[in-house]
């Protein structure tokens, strides 16, 4: 019996051991990950910067990657390295006190990505005015008396929802092919003609399952490309101002929503021509593609990704492009090197060659994969594409004339776009996080409002509570999970597995956005507005709560810095956050006083190794319990 006990305290002495060797081993990881520079002397660290441009094709630069390396390691210290000269100092001081600072051609880059964002929001909301004239001209009238009208609310869904059913299922699929073939600005090429080519189909359609067909195909135009501009745009922006520039993707798609109901309101009075019924909706869905030109004419005028080109070894491309996207050969010398350090360090928590199960069983990946899919989901499930594809169909609902409800549709396009400037600033100093547990609330009291307002008698008192709380529902829409979803996707995998997880979110996005539309139509005419919008308000609740346990903050952190966020474990940070919410109710509410909790950081960096080996074997068997749940 001793014997056996022996044996057992031994095995549970070794279980001990590999448990916190094992969390010693993941700390060691996040500590190289948080700067794999930090502790060399610096004679070695400019010997392997010298080495670094030899063997890449850099060897004429060897003095600036010297210099880089230097400010890598610290760059708070810039000021007391001697090999810098005062220019070097003054670039360096300058890029901390002015951050908008920034060269032109990155500013030209934004612009770009902002104009294929706005793309993707005519081809969501062209088809919004375009409803109220083919649904009845290809034989889906929802208001039939012969008993069809359920039917054909189904089919007005499954045609509208078609390019996000193609983006679910196949397109956002092709993300990581396009991207590995064609690079950054290749897929966005492809997209982009295919969003013209396919808005073109749309409008010599002659049947409702010609246009589903045709807006099938658009999905293959839309899914890889909003996969891969805002991953552009973050691998090619400066961390400090990196959520401010991957967030216009929202915005800009926002303002091509409200540019959608500008077509339709231009187009309402088109007559029909002899032989063309239906030249005005033809026109609407027509029109998205004209701005898809505009990109496929400049996007090659754009630098490539320098993340990209460095992971196909293309070193001196790589540092060529980040030549153009900073102000100084110091700046891209430094953020070169500093990349290439990291993404060194992040192969060492690669466990396999198979990166579609790297996302879910690599527990930093399966963490970022968790939060960008909740916030992915959570875009689609709060309501807002309800309002942007139906919103002409909700203000009809309510007793608007057609051209009242597209004015109305108008109205919430430009609020959508209006009240996403303010996260242009909030986004990187508010934090994603925050702006979506501020928003998330208001959201679903909005929506509540919005339903309750169809039981007001017919009138304009109807009419103005049901516009204003839609009105609302976007002022609160639009600084939150309008641009958080797209920005936080794009940063928070890291990039040996990037391109295949933003093909995961997205996907998630899209098939998201088709249950949406394809449901909507049909959740109106059984639940009736007051039901459908408290559906999606009670979506809002539940998104509140995802957010507040499974959603790491990664404001302003590098893209590789984000590893040492998602090394957090799960139920840490869900059991973290749970008891700081009656704290932070009571302190930002209530404004009472309240005392600080440490910091979730500071829990997560206590160091299990000092602990010492115990000797009663129900503690031991109880720590070694809780160091499995921990991770």
């Amino acid at each position: 019996m001793s014997e056996e006990k022996s044996i057992e305290r031994k095995d549970s002495v070794y279980e001990y051991s590999k448990e916190v060797q094992h969390i010693d081993n993941v700390r060691n990881i996040n500590a190289k990950l948080a700067n794999p520079l930090s502790g060399i002397p610096h004679d070695k660290l400019m010997a392997n910067a010298a080495q670094f441009a030899e063997d890449h094709g850099l060897g004429h630069l060897k003095e600036e990657f010297k210099k880089g390396a230097l400010v890598a390691q610290d760059p708070t210290a810039f000021e007391s390295l001697p090999m810098l000269d005062d220019a070097d100092r003054n670039v360096l001081r300058r890029e901390l006190t002015h951050r908008w600072d920034q060269p032109w051609e990155l500013y030209y880059l934004v612009i770009l990505c902002s104009l294929a964002a706005a793309v993707q929001g005519m081809d969501e909301s062209v088809i919004n005015g375009a409803n109220l004239f083919f649904a009845p001209q290809f034989g889906l009238d929802q208001k039939a008396t012969d008993g069809s009208a359920g039917r054909n609310q189904w089919l007005l869904g499954l045609v509208n929802s078609a390019p996000y059913l193609c983006c679910g299922v196949v397109a956002c699929w092709l993300t990581a092919p396009l991207n590995a073939y064609l690079g950054r600005r290749g897929t966005i090429f492809v997209t982009a003609f295919v969003s013209f080519a396919s808005c073109i189909w749309q409008g010599v359609t002659n049947s409702w399952q010609h246009l589903f067909v045709a807006r099938f195909v658009l999905g293959f135009g839309i899914g890889p490309k909003s996969a891969t501009v805002p991953v552009y745009a973050a691998e090619c922006a400066p961390p400090v101002i990196r959520g401010a520039l991957v967030m216009m993707w929202q915005m800009w798609t926002a303002f091509g929503i409200m540019i959608g109901n500008v077509m339709d309101l231009a187009f309402y009075h088109v007559p029909d021509k002899p032989h063309i019924h239906g030249l005005n909706w033809r026109l609407m869905l027509g029109s998205a593609g004209v701005p898809a030109l505009i990109i496929m004419s400049q996007v090659f005028f754009c630098p490539e990704s320098p993340r990209w080109l460095m992971s196909k070894g293309r070193y001196d491309k790589a540092y060529e492009s980040l030549l153009r996207l900073r102000h100084a050969p110091i700046q891209a010398a430094r953020d070169l090197y500093y990349i290439h350090t990291l993404l060194e360090t992040e192969k060492e928590i690669t466990t396999g060659r198979n990166r579609f199960l790297e996302l879910f069983t690599v527990p930093r990946n399966r963490r970022a994969a968790l939060a960008s899919t909740i916030v992915m989901f959570l875009q689609q499930f709060c309501g807002v594409n309800v309002i942007a594809y139906y919103s002409s169909n909700i203000f009809a609902e309510a007793n608007f004339t057609e051209i009242q409800a597209l004015l109305a549709s108008w109205g919430f396009g430009m609020v959508n776009w209006l009240f996403a400037f303010p996260a242009v600033y909030t986004i990187d100093t508010f934090g994603r996080r925050n702006l979506l547990l501020t928003t998330f609330p208001l959201m679903a009291i909005f929506l509540l409002m919005t339903g309750f307002a169809f039981w007001i008698p017919e009138g304009k008192a109807r009419l103005a509570v049901v516009a204003l709380g839609i009105y609302l529902f976007g002022m609160a829409y639009s600084p939150g999970e309008g641009p958080v979803p797209f920005t936080y996707s794009a940063e928070a995998y890291p990039l040996y597995v990037r391109d295949i997880g933003m093909s995961l979110s997205t996907a998630v996005l899209w098939f998201f956005n088709f249950v949406v539309a394809i449901t909507f139509p049909r959740l109106l005419g059984a639940f009736q507005p007051q039901g459908a919008f408290g559906w999606y308000a009670g979506w809002n609740i539940v998104g509140f709560f995802l957010i507040l346990l499974f959603l790491p903050e990664t404001k302003a952190l590098s893209l590789e810095e984000l590893d040492q966020v998602f090394s957090v474990p799960t139920r840490t940070h869900a059991a973290y956050q749970l008891k700081a919410l009656p704290r932070n109710i009571k302190k930002y509410i209530f404004r009472m006083k309240v005392k600080d909790m440490p910091p979730l950081s500071l829990i997560c960096s206590f160091n299990l190794s000092l602990l010492i080996p115990l000797e009663r074997d129900f503690l031991r068997t109880a720590l070694c319990s809780f160091l499995r749940k921990l991770e």
